[in-house]
């Protein structure tokens, strides 16, 4: 029988840190089965960190789960650091990590930025990539970045208002400038209420019918500043790839098994840009979630994303 909706909590059964170039320590751990095949969780944000419940969406008694928190963000330090944080530095801990494991070759798992990362980092590492599975799809266009910012008030008016509230109206015309000096400022108190702002909206507007995972992370004042810190950061340097580099270099791993998986009503990363992604890699299954916003945790999209790991079990 297909298991449809999330595996049993796990715990793990070995967690470690590993040293990175100026100053970062990645906190990385594994559970499931330690002989199974390796699937490798790419988390949001940039900024977001990994949780308990990301372990779930794996079978413990097939896959070797590998779980990490990326430069500045979760159990990393230092946390918010946007210091050496580049998509490059992370495509080369994610290599370090995988030598490190003794891991040959393994799975990416990666939704909204985490899809970014797994495109990155599969691109530039194709040979050690057996399939991935890539969720609610975010590839850092302007035109992304646009929508974010400014587009997503057409649907969400009174969230929007609240973000740019935080805002001088004098400075509205570039929000993501205007947030980013504040995320980046030495005071606590300023660059702590962006943070909750920046936060609150993106939360509010992930869901099409709200769960307590999209809004766990606002009682955390450390979390909520590395996630906004970090976003604006990536933002900012349009994620530190050429405009459009990531399709134009799907000729790479067209070839790799791929699960694209969308919801339809996705507001934070609209389903036009999984769609262009579908269309460059015609070898992938795409699955439109019809009752679903960009949350990894709506029921429709979860019970996908589980159904997407059983299917990769058929790649050897």
């Amino acid at each position: 029988m297909t298991h449809r909706d999330l595996f049993p909590e796990i715990n793990p059964y070995e967690i470690g840190k590993l040293k990175l170039s100026d100053g970062h320590v990645m906190y990385w751990e594994q559970s499931g089965n330690p002989n199974g095949e390796p699937i490798v969780f790419l988390h949001g944000g940039p900024g977001a960190g990994t949780t308990s419940m990301h372990r779930r969406f794996f079978d413990p008694t097939y896959y070797r789960i590998i779980l990490f928190d990326q430069r500045g963000a979760g159990k990393s330090t230092p946390i918010g650091s946007i210091l050496s944080n580049t998509t490059q530095h992370l495509v080369a801990d994610m290599e370090y990590l995988r030598e490190y494991l003794l891991i040959e070759k393994w799975f990416l798992f990666g939704g909204s930025w985490g899809s970014t990362l797994a495109l990155a980092y599969a691109q530039s590492h194709v040979v050690r990539c057996k399939g991935l599975i890539l969720r609610g799809i975010f590839l850092c266009s302007p035109e992304e970045v646009e929508w974010f910012l400014y587009g997503m008030s057409r649907f969400f008016p009174d969230e929007w208002k609240k973000f740019v509230n935080e805002i001088d109206e004098s400075e509205r015309h570039d929000l993501l400038s205007a947030y980013k000096r504040r995320l980046d400022s030495t005071n606590a108190e300023i660059n702590l209420s962006a943070a909750k702002a920046w936060a609150e909206y993106e939360a509010s507007c992930s869901t099409l019918r709200g769960n307590e995972q999209s809004y766990s992370f606002l009682s955390n004042n450390d979390v909520m500043l590395a996630l906004a810190r970090l976003e604006a950061h990536y933002l900012v340097n349009n994620a530190f790839l050429g405009n459009g580099a990531l399709i134009k270099n799907m000729e790479i791993i067209k070839h790799l098994p791929g699960i694209i998986i969308q919801g339809r009503y996705d507001m934070v990363c609209p389903p036009i840009t999984a769609d262009n992604l579908a269309s460059s890699w015609p070898g992938a299954e795409y699955k439109i979630i019809n009752d679903a916003g960009h949350s990894a945790f709506e029921l429709g999209t979860r019970n996908a994303l589980v159904a997407a790991t059983e299917k990769m079990k058929q790649i050897r």
